[in-house]
């Protein structure tokens, strides 16, 4: 861990970097909304300043500094690139196209509150948005031009087809279907799985870590990517819309699960077999980051 830095715990930790996250959130949003029309900036607002765990955001900023990144504000503004990607995202899951959802995080989802139209513009306006922000907050920390470029060629590599949206393409595609265990995970290490990953991968390359530390961390990441996901399908089938804060879908959109596939007990032992190989993964890498080893199990042991 950088020098200074003392970890006292999970819970103080989540807290104050979430404090970090928001503020560098409405710094992103303050600065596009200058930018954009009205009705389109509340939209982005609402999407990206709507809550949630920022687990991404927090899981970069964690890997930079465990890295030996320095300290200053803008690692968070860093992060905030990947929550812009994430909000982009679950904006256009919730559509009616979609998901067809109603709650997100307890309140109405964007396409809800602003129409569908406009939804669809916020959420394609946050891709290039999270990425100049990535270049932005790397020249703040001192990045290289190279490792500038890196960082943000990571982001949309991992927010693209080979990632983050060819999961959802396979999530619509497997609606109706029955999907076999390497399916299953292939969907899923795309859909949630990448963007978890280059959290890490990013945060490792701002900080000019060496490869083989990356690569480990990019392991870390996702394994914890597809821990994240079983766990998320386990809440959907045993928790309630007022504990989840959106209402469970997976067995009215008629989808493939862990849980549909193995059995609650048979996902609870998978779930808790990836945490096993991302701390594995983070031992190997010879990066002391303890924050890391407690949000590896922090994604299964959530109640949302």
């Amino acid at each position: 861990m950088t020098e200074g830095r003392t970890f006292n715990g999970l819970s103080p930790y989540l807290a104050e970097e979430r404090d970090q996250v928001e503020a560098a959130l409405a710094r992103a949003v303050g600065h596009l909304e200058e930018r954009l029309e009205p009705d389109v900036a509340e939209a982005v607002r609402h999407g990206v300043m709507g809550g949630g765990k920022r687990l991404r955001p927090i899981l970069c900023v964690s890997a930079y500094m465990a890295c030996g990144g320095v300290r200053r504000a803008e690692r968070y503004d860093l992060g905030a690139a990947l929550e812009m990607i994430h909000a982009y995202s679950l904006m256009h899951d919730d559509l009616p196209c979609m998901d067809d959802a109603e709650l997100r995080r307890g309140r109405s989802t964007t396409h809800r509150e602003h129409g569908e139209a406009v939804t669809i513009r916020a959420g394609a306006v946050l891709i290039p948005a999270a990425a100049l922000q990535a270049l932005r907050a790397c020249a703040a920390l001192g990045c290289t031009p190279q490792q500038a470029r890196a960082v943000a060629t990571e982001l949309m590599r991992a927010a693209g087809a080979g990632g983050m949206v060819g999961g959802q393409w396979l999530d619509l595609l497997g609606e109706g279907t029955t999907l076999g265990p390497d399916a299953l995970d292939d969907l899923h290490r795309r859909k949630t799985g990448a963007l978890l990953a280059s959290s890490l991968v990013m945060g490792a390359l701002a900080a000019g870590a060496e490869d083989g530390v990356r690569e480990a961390l990019g392991e870390y990441g996702r394994a914890v990517g597809l821990a994240f996901q079983i766990a998320d399908d386990i809440l959907d089938a045993t928790e309630s819309a007022e504990t989840l804060g959106k209402n469970p879908s997976d067995a009215a959109l008629d989808k493939s699960t862990y849980v549909a596939l193995y059995g609650l007990p048979e996902a609870q032992a998978r779930a808790s077999e990836q945490v096993r190989l991302a701390c594995e993964a983070l031992q190997g890498s010879g990066v002391d980051a303890p924050e890391l080893e407690a949000l590896a199990r922090y994604v299964v042991e959530r109640e949302k």
